[in-house]
């Protein structure tokens, strides 16, 4: 039931029903697979990542109010697991770009970043994501498990086109246990999740002034294009989007990615940002107040007090066809954003080639960003155009 107005503002932003609990696993699909390639790959802890990554989640549950989760660090991840790069490293890093987002917070000069970069370009990002994750999705996710997943894929599918948007019977719960049913049946390994149950508690980390330095250099720099991009502008326009009435800044945005990757390689924790996509997935699915971040932060928290030891082989009972679903519809969410475009060929244009650049190329954000900004007043000056 909805809080009275007596309440205390900050609880009326939250809420805990079937339907937070629904959108709780909108970004599921994402995140899962980048925090286990991120252990497999470095030899972190997980229960220092796991912990942290759940705290994390809370706190911005809290802070805003409203379904805006947290997400591992794309390219920073990507660089993690194809280089193997070490935990002293990537906690030098995320401190690095953490002090980054704080002095363009304090600043202001992320204000004037914002009042650089037009919508269309914005839209173009938010699209080339959903680009990105869509292939992820079908062609990696759901042909996972062979025939017996595209069948499961199919009867997921079919389940959250039924459901979509349904408040009282939410898709992505039914989904979700669709999954879970399937993994006790074809796949769980008793003597395996035995081995997993443990209570294990952060350990505690200082980043040396070289790994800072090298950190900057091989993690944060090829990271900052994709986070002011996707996790700070396209995120303050979803915000725009879906809480018109909310006024969010970027300046904060910025500064609560700032602080939490200040924080967190204190205890072992993997960067994090806001991301555009992960607040969409959680509102696709059913959520509408900071509840559904703070039951996922939840999620991650017990499976790192509890379930650490062994986290990886565990998780991996859990079907990647599901997943691939939920991220599918994740990226039409983000997809369909560019209908407000629909008006104007030319910024239609500029957003779509933001975000074939970012979805293809190498750095393609960076290079979706500063080609899509340059393209957009060069048509705004009339040195090219293709009309209205």
């Amino acid at each position: 039931m909805p809080l009275t107005s007596s309440a205390p503002a900050a609880a009326r932003r939250i809420r805990f029903d079937r339907n937070e609990l629904a959108g709780a696993f909108g970004d599921l699909g994402t995140d899962l697979p980048l925090l286990i390639g991120v252990i497999a790959a470095s030899g972190v802890d997980s229960a220092g990542l796991l912990i942290v990554f759940g705290l994390l989640q809370m706190f911005s549950g809290f802070w805003y109010g409203m379904p805006m989760p947290v997400q591992p660090l794309k390219a920073f991840a990507a660089l993690v697991i194809a280089q193997k790069i070490p935990g002293r490293i990537i906690f030098g890093g995320g401190l690095a770009i953490g002090l980054s987002m704080l002095v363009l917070s304090v600043t202001g000069l992320i204000d004037a970043l914002a009042r650089l970069i037009p919508k269309p370009v914005v839209r173009g990002i938010q699209f080339g994501l959903a680009l990105q994750l869509a292939t992820l999705a079908l062609k990696e996710y759901v042909p996972a498990d062979g025939a017996p997943g595209y069948a499961l894929a199919a009867a997921a599918f079919v389940v959250t086109v039924l459901l979509l948007g349904n408040r009282r019977w939410p898709a992505s719960l039914l989904v979700i246990t669709l999954g879970v049913l399937y993994a006790l049946v074809f796949k769980l390994d008793l003597g395996t999740a035995q081995q997993a149950i443990g209570l294990h508690l952060p350990g505690w980390h200082v980043p040396q002034r070289a790994d800072i330095l090298t950190g900057a250099v091989l993690l944060a720099l090829p990271q900052i294009p994709l986070s002011l991009g996707n996790s700070i502008l396209a995120t303050r326009q979803v915000i725009h989007d879906h809480y018109p009435d909310k006024q969010v800044s970027v300046r904060q945005i910025s500064f609560t990615y700032g602080l939490m990757n200040v924080v967190a390689p204190f205890f072992g924790g993997f960067p994090v940002c806001h991301g555009s996509g992960g607040m969409v997935g959680h509102y696709a699915f059913g959520a509408r107040t900071g509840g559904s971040v703070i039951l996922y932060g939840g999620l991650f928290l017990v499976l790192g007090l509890l379930f650490s030891q062994g986290f990886a082989d565990v998780v991996q009972i859990f079907p990647l066809p599901i997943l691939g679903v939920l991220l599918l519809f994740e990226a039409l969410t983000l997809a369909t954003l560019l209908r407000d475009l629909t008006s104007s060929k030319s910024d239609l244009t500029v957003a779509l080639l933001v975000g074939v650049l970012c979805s293809g190329l190498p750095y393609g954000y960076l290079v979706g960003l500063v080609v899509g900004t340059a393209v957009y007043y060069a048509m705004q000056r009339g040195w090219v155009g293709l009309g209205k």
